[in-house]
């Protein structure tokens, strides 16, 4: 069955950097889009990034971009989620999930996995 562990979450301080992994199996990975997303306390799921099948196509939202760096390794299934300049208001629960396609409609998934926190506190 498909899986999707994250790890990499914890404390930060403001301006701090952090790397999130997402291991996978169950499936082939390198065959599907992947993609981040993050919820808050109180608040709905948001998109953060999300990167096709070959790495050739990466889009990230206002709130990622110049911060954030999705990569991912298809040789270890493996998704990577580098995060810089964290501020208190990347607080939130990062979910890693599966793209439905290689290469369209990258934010689409049928899969997550269970998450890791993040917070950004000093």
């Amino acid at each position: 069955q498909v899986q999707l562990v994250e790890s990499g979450g914890g404390l930060a301080q403001p301006g701090g950097s952090l790397t999130l992994s997402c291991a996978a199996s169950g499936f082939i990975f390198s065959n599907y889009a992947m993609s981040w997303f993050r919820q808050a306390p109180g608040k709905g799921l948001e998109r953060v990034a999300a990167i096709d099948s070959f790495s050739s196509t990466i889009d990230y939202p206002d709130l990622a971009k110049g911060r954030f760096s999705i990569s991912r390794d298809n040789a270890k299934n493996t998704l990577y989620l580098q995060m810089n300049s964290l501020k208190p208001e990347d607080t939130a629960i990062y979910y890693c999930a599966k793209g439905l396609s290689s290469i369209w409609r990258l934010y689409e998934y049928d899969y997550r996995g269970q998450g890791t926190q993040v917070t950004v506190s000093s």
